[in-house]
C-alpha cells in the first residue's frame, strides 16, 4: 500500500513537471512570436526611412534644378546636383547614426569550405533558415549593427538592371531625333562600335602596366589578372554625357555635334556591356585561365556578335509586334489608358524576355524604342502619344537621378572599397588616352569620307564630352566579389563623380573655347562647310546605306505595319494586287499623300510652299509663281523627295476645312503683324 501510494505520488509529480514543461514552451512560443512580430514591424519602418530618404533626396535635388534653371545656372547640372545630395547623406549615415548593439547577436566559428547561400540553423530542435548576405571582415563584427542598417541602403545590383536602366536605354531610343542620326549614321557607327573596342583595348593595355607596377611594389592585395583589366576599360568606354547634351539642347548647340555625341553615347553603352560579357566568358582551355589563347578569343568575339545580333533581332522584332498589335487592334485606339499600358508592358518586357533568353536587355529595349517610335508611335491615338511620351521621360529622369544619388551614397555606404592611388591615376591618364585614341583618329579616317567635316573643335568638344555615367555605373557595381572588382568599383566612382563635376560643369567654357556655334536652329538646313561659307545640305548628305533601307522601308514595311505611307497597292506589282489590297488597311487610302510620321510634320523643299485640296495640289515658290500637280494618287512619290519629307520636322502646319498647307518658315524672320497676319488668311481662302 505504501509502494503504490509513493508510485500515485511520482505519477501526479511527473504529470505535473510535464504540464509545467508544456505550459512554459507554449509561453516562449508566445514570446517568441511576439519579439518576431515586432522584429519584423522594425524592419518594415526602417525599410520606409530608407526609401523615404531617397524619395527626399529627389525632392530636394528638383527644388535645387529649378533653382538653378531660375536663375540660368549651368556650371552644375542636375545629376551632378543628385550626386553631392547623396554624398553629404552617405556621411551622415556613415558618421552621425550608429544603432545600438543587439545583445542576441551571437558569432560561433563553423569550419566550411564554401559560404552557403541558405544556412539552416538548430535551435533547441526548431530551424532557422539563414541567408547570405555578404562578407564581413574580422575588426567589423562588433559593428555590426551599423553594418546591418549602412547595407538595407545598399540596393541589389539587380535592381538597377531590371528596374531603373529599362526606362533610361528606351528612352534614349524612343525620343531620337532620326533625321540628324542617320545623316551621321556612319559615323555614330564607327565611334560606337570601333571606338569602344580601341578604348576598351587600350584602357585595359594601360591598366596592365600599371598593375604589374603595383606588383612590384607590393603594393596589390589580392589577384589582377589582364582579364580583368580588359573589363576595366569595357565598363569604363561606356560614355553617358547626360549633362553636356542637356545643356546642348538648353543653348541650341550644332545639331550635327549633338546628334555624333548622342547617337555615340546611346549605342555605346549597349557595345560596352556586350563587350564586358564577351570579356567575362573568355575562358582557355587549361588550368590557368588567364593565359592568351587564339581558340578562347575568337570564342568570345562570337558570343559579342552573337549577343549582340540576337538582342538586336529580339528588340525589332518585339517593336514590330507591338506595332502589329496597335495596327490591327484599332478599336484599342478608344481606349488610351489601356493602349498606353500595353506599349508600357510590351517596351518593359523586351528588357526581361532578352535577359531570360541570354541576351542583353540593354541592346533590345534600346532597339524595340527605336522601332516603335518609327513604327508603332503612328498606329497610337493623339492621347496615347502624348502619354507615352511623358511617361518615358519622367520614368527616365527619375531614374538617372535617383541613380546619381545613389553613387554618391554608395561611396561611404559601400563595406569594401579599395581605394589604391596609383590604380586611380593610372585610371585616370588611361581614360583620357582611350577617349583620345577613340576621337582622333577615326575622325581624321572618316572626313576622308565625308562630306560635312567633322571639325578639329568638334573633335575637342567630343574628347572633352566624354563623361561616364549610370551604365559604368551599373556595369561596375554588378559584381564587386573578388578584390579586382572591389578596386574597380571604388575607382570607377572617382571616375564618374570627376568626369561629371569637371567636364560637365565647365562645357559651357569649352563651347566658348571652341568657338561652337549655339542658338542653331535644328530644323535648319544650313551648315558651316571647311571653308567657312554657309551651304544648304542635301539629300546625298544622309547615309547611303540608309537611303537603300529607305527606299525598301517606305514602300513595304510602313503601309504594312502602320496606318501611313503609300498604300500597297501604288508600290507592289500589278501581278501582287490582290495581296497587296488584303494587307493595305482602309486608313492607308484615306492617308494617302500626308506626312504621318513622329518627326515629321514639315513638306518644305527650297523655300517651296505646297498646298493640297483634295486631289489637287498647288505649289507656290518664292517669287510668287504657282504651279499645279497631278494628283496625288495617280503618281508615285519620288523617294528621294519622300525622304527629305522623312527626314524634315517642324510644327508651322496649318489645316483648314481638310486643306493642308505647309508654310516656309525662318527663325531669323520676325513674327508678322496682326494685319499682315489676317491678309495672309484672306489670300490663303482665295487660292483654296
Amino acid at each position: 500500500e505504501c509502494c503504490s501510494k509513493k508510485r500515485s505520488e511520482l505519477s501526479l509529480f511527473v504529470l505535473a513537471s510535464s504540464l509545467c514543461l508544456c505550459l512554459c514552451r507554449a509561453e516562449d512560443s508566445a514570446m517568441e512570436n511576439i519579439v518576431t512580430e515586432k522584429k519584423a514591424e522594425e524592419s518594415h519602418r526602417q525599410d520606409s526611412a530608407d526609401l523615404l530618404v531617397f524619395i527626399l533626396l529627389l525632392t530636394l535635388t528638383i527644388l535645387t534644378i529649378w533653382l538653378f534653371k531660375h536663375r540660368r545656372c549651368r556650371f552644375l547640372h542636375e545629376t551632378g546636383l543628385a550626386m553631392i545630395y547623396g554624398l553629404l547623406v552617405g556621411v551622415v549615415l556613415r558618421y552621425a547614426i550608429h544603432v545600438p548593439s543587439d545583445m542576441n547577436n551571437v558569432t560561433l566559428s563553423c569550419n566550411v569550405n564554401a559560404s552557403p547561400a541558405t544556412l539552416l540553423v538548430n535551435v533547441s530542435g526548431k530551424f532557422y533558415e539563414y541567408t547570405l548576405k555578404g562578407e564581413i571582415s574580422g575588426n567589423e563584427i562588433n559593428d555590426i549593427q551599423d553594418n546591418e542598417m549602412l547595407r538595407k541602403v545598399t540596393f541589389d545590383p539587380e535592381v538597377f538592371f531590371n528596374i531603373l536602366l529599362p526606362p533610361i536605354i528606351f528612352h534614349a531610343g524612343y525620343s531620337l531625333k532620326r533625321r540628324h542620326f542617320f545623316r551621321n549614321l556612319g559615323s555614330i557607327l564607327a565611334y560606337a562600335f570601333v571606338g569602344t573596342v580601341v578604348s576598351c583595348f587600350i584602357i585595359g593595355l594601360f591598366m596592365y602596366g600599371c598593375v604589374l607596377l603595383m606588383k612590384q611594389i607590393g603594393h596589390l592585395g589580392g589577384d589582377f589578372f589582364f582579364t580583368d583589366c580588359l573589363f576595366f576599360g569595357a565598363i569604363v568606354s561606356a560614355t553617358d554625357p547626360v549633362t553636356v547634351l542637356a545643356i546642348f539642347n538648353e543653348l541650341q548647340v550644332d545639331a550635327d555635334l549633338y546628334a555624333l555625341l548622342f547617337g555615340e553615347s546611346v549605342l555605346n553603352d549597349a557595345v560596352a556591356l556586350v563587350l564586358s560579357s564577351s570579356i567575362v566568358a573568355y575562358q582557355p582551355e587549361g588550368d590557368n585561365t588567364h593565359t592568351f589563347e587564339a581558340m578562347a578569343m575568337l570564342k568570345s568575339f562570337g558570343i559579342f556578335l552573337g549577343v549582340f545580333s540576337g538582342s538586336f533581332a529580339l528588340g525589332v522584332a518585339t517593336g514590330v509586334v507591338t506595332a502589329l498589335i496597335s495596327f490591327n487592334f484599332t478599336k484599342l485606339r478608344d481606349l488610351p489608358l489601356l493602349e498606353t499600358a500595353l506599349f508600357f508592358l510590351m517596351s518593359w518586357s523586351t528588357f526581361l524576355l532578352a535577359e531570360a533568353c541570354g541576351f542583353t536587355g540593354v541592346v533590345a529595349v534600346l532597339f524595340c524604342g527605336m522601332t516603335q517610335a518609327h513604327y508603332t508611335f503612328n498606329n497610337l491615338s493623339p492621347e496615347s502619344k502624348d502619354r507615352t511620351k511623358q511617361l518615358f521621360e519622367l520614368l527616365n529622369f527619375l531614374a538617372e537621378n535617383f541613380i546619381f544619388s545613389y553613387m554618391g551614397l554608395t561611396l561611404f555606404t559601400f563595406h569594401n572599397h579599395v581605394f589604391n592611388p596609383i590604380f586611380i591615376v593610372g585610371a585616370f591618364l588611361a581614360v583620357f588616352l582611350g577617349r583620345a585614341a577613340n576621337i582622333y583618329p577615326l575622325s581624321f579616317l572618316l572626313n576622308l569620307s565625308r562630306r560635312n567635316k567633322i571639325t578639329s573643335n568638334f573633335q575637342h568638344m567630343m574628347m572633352f564630352a566624354g563623361l561616364r555615367g549610370a551604365m559604368t555605373f551599373a556595369l561596375s557595381i554588378r559584381d564587386t566579389a573578388t578584390y579586382a572588382r572591389q578596386m574597380m568599383f571604388s575607382t570607377t566612382l572617382l571616375v564618374v563623380f570627376f568626369t561629371v563635376w569637371i567636364c560637365g560643369g565647365g562645357t559651357t567654357q569649352m563651347l566658348s573655347c571652341q568657338k561652337i556655334r549655339v542658338g542653331v536652329d535644328t530644323d535648319q538646313e544650313n551648315f558651316i562647310g571647311p571653308d567657312g561659307v554657309e551651304r544648304r545640305s542635301t539629300k546625298q548628305e544622309s547615309a547611303w546605306l540608309f537611303r537603300i533601307w529607305y527606299n525598301f522601308d517606305h514602300n513595304y514595311l510602313k503601309p504594312i505595319l502602320t496606318h501611313s505611307g503609300p498604300p500597297l497597292t501604288a508600290t507592289f506589282p500589278a501581278c501582287c494586287g490582290p495581296l497587296a489590297r488584303c494587307l493595305t488597311s482602309p486608313q492607308a487610302y484615306e492617308n494617302e499623300g500626308q506626312l504621318k510620321d513622329s518627326d515629321s510634320d514639315l513638306i518644305l523643299n527650297d523655300g517651296d510652299i505646297s498646298l493640297a485640296y483634295g486631289d489637287i495640289t498647288v505649289s507656290t515658290d518664292a517669287t510668287g509663281a504657282h504651279t499645279s500637280g497631278t494628283p496625288v494618287g495617280g503618281v508615285a512619290v519620288n523617294s528621294d523627295v519622300a525622304l527629305d519629307r522623312e527626314l524634315a520636322f517642324s510644327d508651322h502646319e496649318l489645316v483648314i476645312r481638310g486643306t493642308r498647307l505647309v508654310l516656309p518658315m525662318d527663325d531669323s524672320e520676325h513674327p508678322l503683324p496682326l494685319d499682315s497676319h489676317r491678309h495672309k488668311n484672306e489670300t490663303m481662302s482665295l487660292v483654296s
